[in-house]
């Protein structure tokens, strides 16, 4: 690892403040530390040897499927009309303490309308909802990858990924299995896995880049997006398909959740009621489905093909709570820790961020914890600062919950509008941030970046923070 940090910083930089630094026997970690603060604002080295220039990465497309619609223009409009996406369950969940969701229903999303028979053999139904989105987001970029050449396909990628697969699958194959084994379906294994939404993606449009899958709990979409973005930003692709989709609302998902306390509770007759983060009486998550995907893109292959450009990725920063299996660490340190880092590799500074598109999932203790680790990551300016969670609209979709909302944080930037955090009756007296419980302008000064943070958390203490702003060249 010196070596090669060495050697870059030879190519890079001054190499005669190398020979003065040596002579002075300098610390080698100081070195390294110097080195490694040049490098990230110079050049890297892809996959295939090649040094470029740090690249810019914009969003030329999203797709979405949730409980508020099919498409990103219903969902976005139903977030700025306050309305949740959230019912109550059937009689197949008779008994569980939680008998709210945000469902898709048959009657809203008829998938048969979007895949063939042959499709929904193959697919699980977080496989489909993937596949469903990735239709709108390439029309949104209107990118047609039959008209792309050989060469650009193989440099077009998929970083799509799945935080937890339907456990209904199994149970399903486990009774085929009682009649013998040859009554299971010869796709249930590939239906389970969480990178075959990468997979059917890739087959169906002929993309040979990067095909790469992420399982990190909540954090799932967000890792997605961000693995992505790293992947153009390095030279290895000039375009990817990055998000998530998830579909487990199913008996024993929710009693699992319900075990370790987790889900609402105290709303079961008013459903839409349930999902309320930072209100004084939230109680747990709701849990909900749906996928979506971004197209992301090297920002001169979009002015090239004269793309509209949505929004830029500006940063991305990971970190681990080493705390606990579920619960978050009680400092938030970890959270910080990512937000710090996603603000420092955009190479911006802290007082650029205007707004926090929150986690924050309804939980008495993680709600609070994140709104204290953004207190203390932005301190004296986290009075400038507006912090949101649409989760009260659309639930929580697990692995699907950070790309969705990055969707919505990006419908954000280019209406100049924050989105609303509905059903604050009252506001925890812990929460140290500013929550608009109406949707709100953004900036006055349209003409003004606006610069954005979108966290996401995940079981087993996994963090990321996306930092994301209006393009301007």
């Amino acid at each position: 690892m010196y070596g090669r940090a060495i050697c870059a910083y030879c190519i890079t930089s001054n190499w005669l403040q190398l020979q003065r630094m040596m002579q002075r026997m300098i610390n080698l970690d100081q070195i390294l530390h110097l080195f490694l603060d040049k490098i990230s604002k110079c050049n890297i080295t892809n996959s295939f040897g090649e040094i470029n220039e740090r690249r810019r990465v914009v969003v030329t497309g999203i797709g979405a499927v949730s409980s508020l619609g099919n498409n990103v223009v219903d969902s976005w409009q139903k977030i700025l009309n306050c309305e949740a996406g959230i019912t109550k369950l059937g009689d197949e969940f008779k008994g569980l303490p939680c008998q709210v969701a945000a469902q898709l229903s048959k009657e809203q999303l008829q998938v048969e309308n979007y895949l063939s028979k042959s499709d929904l053999k193959v697919m699980s139904p977080a496989t489909q909802l993937s596949v469903i989105a990735t239709e709108e987001a390439l029309q949104t970029a209107k990118l047609n990858p039959k008209e792309l050449s050989y060469d650009t396909l193989e440099r077009f990628g998929v970083c799509v990924g799945m935080g937890m697969f339907d456990l209904s699958e199994v149970y399903g194959a486990w009774q085929q299995l009682q009649s013998g084994y040859n009554r299971v379906s010869p796709f249930f294994v590939p239906r389970l896995l969480p990178n075959m939404a990468c997979g059917h993606i890739s087959m169906r449009h002929r993309l040979r880049g990067p095909n790469h899958s992420v399982s990190t709990a909540c954090a799932t979409g967000s890792h997605a997006i961000g693995d992505a973005m790293r992947f153009i930003r390095n030279g290895d692709a000039d375009i990817m398909l990055a998000g998530s989709g998830e579909s487990c609302i199913e008996p024993l998902s929710i009693a699992g959740f319900c075990r370790i306390r987790a889900l609402s509770t105290a709303f079961n007759e008013t459903p839409k009621q349930a999902s309320r983060p930072f209100d004084k009486k939230r109680d747990g998550f709701v849990m909900g489905e749906g996928a979506a995907i971004l197209v992301l893109e090297e920002l001169q292959h979009a002015l090239q093909r004269k793309a509209t450009i949505l929004a830029e990725i500006l940063g991305y920063g990971l970190s681990g709570d080493a705390h606990h299996i579920t619960s978050p660490s009680e400092d938030g340190s970890g959270a910080a820790l990512a937000m710090l880092r996603a603000v420092k590799d955009a190479q911006i500074n802290k007082e650029d961020v205007t707004y926090v598109n929150a986690h924050a999932t309804s939980t008495p203790a993680g709600d609070r914890i994140e709104a204290q680790a953004i207190c203390k990551v932005f301190g004296n300016h986290v009075n400038k600062i507006r912090v949101s969670s649409t989760k009260g609209h659309h639930g929580h979709l697990l692995g699907s919950s950070g790309n969705l909302e990055t969707v919505i944080l990006i419908k954000a930037l280019i209406g100049n509008t924050i989105p609303p955090s509905i059903n604050i009756d009252e506001l925890d007296k812990d929460i140290c941030v500013n929550v608009p419980t109406k949707a709100e302008t953004w900036c006055q000064d349209t003409q003004i970046k606006r610069v954005a943070l979108k966290n996401s958390f995940g079981f087993g203490g996994t963090n990321s923070s996306l930092c994301i702003a209006t393009y301007i060249d």
